[in-house]
């Protein structure tokens, strides 16, 4: 499984950085997305998802709901199939028009549906 992480970090003590770490160690495909890193721990890091030529099964959102309209239209135009919404990212404009291109939107924690196999 492809998934993306908007708003990957590669500071230790953020929950995105936990994720990318989790996700790695559970054999997922990752490909983290920020505007500003180049890598992470020797991953590519992306722009945005436009860059990515893999398909994306999941993206998990750690980006602020004050800065959705910069990624808005990205999010929009991706053939991911579902879209997490991590605490703190919720964005229920941006999550009905997700919903309305037949993305599966979820509000939850990306951390806690791995340790519980909800994910």
């Amino acid at each position: 499984m492809n998934v993306a992480i908007y708003g990957a970090s590669q500071k230790r003590e953020r929950y995105s950085k936990l994720v990318y770490d989790l996700l790695k160690e559970k054999g997922y495909n990752i490909f983290p997305i920020h505007p500003k890193l180049t890598e992470i721990e020797g991953t590519k890091v992306y722009r945005s998802l436009s860059e990515i030529t893999e398909k994306i099964d999941t993206i998990t959102m750690y980006v602020s709901e004050k800065r959705h309209d910069l990624i808005e239209d990205d999010l929009l135009n991706t053939d991911a199939r579902r879209v997490v919404f991590n605490p703190g990212t919720e964005n229920q404009s941006l999550q009905q028009k997700l919903e309305e291109s037949g993305k599966l939107v979820v509000e939850g924690c990306s951390l806690v549906m791995l340790k519980t196999g909800q994910w």
